[in-house]
């Protein structure tokens, strides 16, 4: 999946048996988790309450130009991403990765905090649908540099017989981060009213932040740097200009990896931030059973996708993340019939075995991802890769989804979008060769 003609091979990490070696990448794990959990609750927040956000930043009338409106929005943040990636992965293949990690964390949240506090379409009209733009900018630059640099942190201190499974936790802080933010706004509906909710409660969410904030930037600078980033600072290897480099060594593996990521992109998008919007507001379910189904399904999936990893560290990369496009090829029109019965256990059935085809995906392509690069370049074409696959084709897909939907009337037209994202990853995963169980190479 890479250029290099001579990869340098890295002595491989102790066995995971190892009990030294075992509480070190446990102690990795939780740090990494810990901090994109925080990442993607902030994050995640403001897809989950598109439709709440709509309604108190956007001026009312027409509750579907509102609702599009929040999108746009929230795809004015993706923007930002590659720029951020840019940024963050070239600082973190430079100075390191945890220092990197614990900044972007901080930024993130800084911008979640002010999100919570900024004043209403009621209150300074048209400036705050504005306000709201320039936040969501700042929280998508700083985005651009969380899932390529946690996963490269877990990468790293993984040995190579564990690699798909101790990367995999990437994914299940980031749907447990969902799971937790749809759950907590589903106990607020339901707790306080969708009233309450509507008036001063999404603040309260958003104002969460600081706290997991703080919690996540300790964890991470309490790490150490990856023995990988170490070793190739000891011996002079870390680039100078890690883009140049890449673009220079490595174009056909950022060709692989943005590939990797069109269906994670786009899976990610609609199952978190589209689905509790399109469960209301086109098939008319109450708020807190949008919100329930979403919760269970990001659920089954933040338990299936360590087994899915798993999974790949025995038969490979390539035959999981295969079955994950196949399955939403295959399955992902019939799983929206399904939820427009109306019947909250036919939409709770569809969530899951949407998420079931995730889990394999994701399980897989972590790893996968990261074994493209070498070490002195990893974290920054890896957030190049990944933050434009995402910028171009997830950032877009709640907009894009409620827009076919206007457009066709079709209120299945969604399911077309994600399957061309299914069979674009396929074919690329499909040229793509095995790299499961190889070790990491140290230079580009």
């Amino acid at each position: 999946m890479t250029d290099s003609s001579s990869p340098v091979a890295v002595a491989d990490p102790a066995p995971l048996d190892d009990a030294s070696r075992a509480r070190r990448v446990r102690k990795v794990i939780l740090a990494a988790g810990t901090g994109h959990f925080v990442e993607w609750f902030d994050f995640g927040l403001y897809g989950t309450l598109a439709t709440v956000i709509s309604l108190n930043f956007f001026q009312q009338g027409d509750p579907q130009a509102a609702l599009l409106s929040a999108f746009a929005v929230f795809g004015a943040g993706f923007v930002m991403r590659p720029l951020g990636g840019l940024f963050w992965g070239s600082l973190g293949d430079r100075v390191g990765r945890k220092s990197t990690l614990a900044t972007v964390i901080l930024v993130t949240s800084g911008a979640t905090v002010v999100m919570g506090i900024l004043p209403t379409y009621g209150m300074i009209g048209i400036w705050a649908p504005l306000l709201l733009v320039l936040v969501r900018l700042v929280q998508g630059f700083a985005a651009g540099g969380e899932s390529s640099g946690a996963t490269t942190l877990l990468a790293e201190y993984a040995p190579s017989n564990r690699r798909g499974f101790v990367t995999s936790f990437v994914d299940v802080f980031g749907f447990a981060a969902f799971v937790v933010g749809a759950g907590l706004v589903l106990l607020f509906t339901a707790t306080l009213g969708s009233d309450a909710l509507n008036e001063w409660g999404w603040r309260v969410l958003f104002l969460l932040a600081l706290p997991l904030g703080l919690v996540g930037v300790y964890l991470r600078l309490k790490l150490e740097d990856t023995p990988e980033f170490q070793a190739v600072k000891q011996k002079g290897e870390v680039a100078k200009s890690p883009l140049r480099t890449s673009l220079r060594t490595s174009w056909r593996a950022l060709l692989f990896c943005v590939g990797f990521v069109v269906i994670k992109a786009v899976g990610h998008w609609i199952l978190q931030t589209f689905m509790p919007s399109y469960l209301q507001t086109t098939l008319g379910f109450s708020q807190p059973l949008s919100y329930a189904a979403t919760v269970i399904g990001l659920l089954v999936i933040a338990v299936l996708v360590p087994f899915m990893g798993l999974l790949s560290d025995r038969i490979g990369r390539k035959p999981v993340m295969i079955a994950g496009c196949v399955g939403f090829i295959l399955l992902t029109y019939p799983a929206l019939m399904l939820m427009s019965g109306g019947n909250f256990l036919g939409a709770t059935v569809a969530m899951i075995l949407l998420g079931i085809f995730m889990a394999a995906y994701d399980g897989a392509s972590s790893a996968a991802m990261a074994e493209l690069f070498p070490t002195n370049i990893r974290y920054g074409s890896m957030a190049i890769a990944y933050n434009l696959s995402v910028a171009v084709f997830g950032g877009i897909t709640p907009l894009l989804a409620t827009f076919l939907i206007g457009a066709t009337g079709n209120s299945f037209a969604p399911a077309f979008y994600v399957m061309a994202a299914a069979a674009i990853s396929l074919v690329v995963v499909l040229r793509a060769r095995e790299t499961a169980k190889l070790p990491l190479r140290s230079e580009a």
